[in-house]
């Protein structure tokens, strides 16, 4: 397993990449991410996780800033580059951005789900994955088991 955060080099490499979408807000999202890696360690795959290890809450949020640019531009090419995407709702969550890459890639076939109960938007998260195909998951242990059946096949 491989791990890539912001702002390293996406590797071309025939091993899968994963692109860990989802709930990050600061201090309110659990470190969901984390959870992935460690059951992913002895899998071939490259996980792409978003979650900045030098995050710094003061940068402005504007496109001018080429801080927060190179972030989001990091994620918008890794996303691209996937094979596949694991979005993860916190329920303790609002994720504004999760939901904008949702309506992105949801009729790309390459995402999978995890909306559990108590998530503010579960209804309309629910809507679009039946519509588009998206397999979801209430819990992301199950998905996690589903993402190494893929990577092992």
């Amino acid at each position: 397993m491989l791990e890539i955060k912001p702002l390293q080099q996406i590797p071309e490499t025939t091993d899968p990449k994963i692109f860990l979408a989802g709930s990050i807000e600061m201090d309110t999202a659990e470190h969901w991410q984390a959870m992935v890696v460690q059951k992913l360690t002895d899998e071939m795959v490259v996980l792409l996780n978003p979650r900045r290890d030098g995050w710094d809450a003061t940068w402005e949020q504007r496109k001018d800033n080429p801080a927060f640019r190179a972030q989001v531009e990091w994620e918008l090419d890794a996303l691209a580059k996937s094979d596949h995407i694991v979005m993860y709702f916190d329920p303790n969550t609002k994720s504004p951005i999760s939901l904008l890459e949702m309506g992105l890639y949801a009729q790309s076939g390459k995402l999978m789900v995890v909306c559990p109960d108590g998530f503010w938007r579960k209804g309309n998260v629910d809507i679009v994955c039946e519509r588009y195909g998206i397999p979801q998951y209430s819990d992301l242990a199950t998905a996690i088991d589903h993402i190494v059946s893929l990577v092992r096949a």
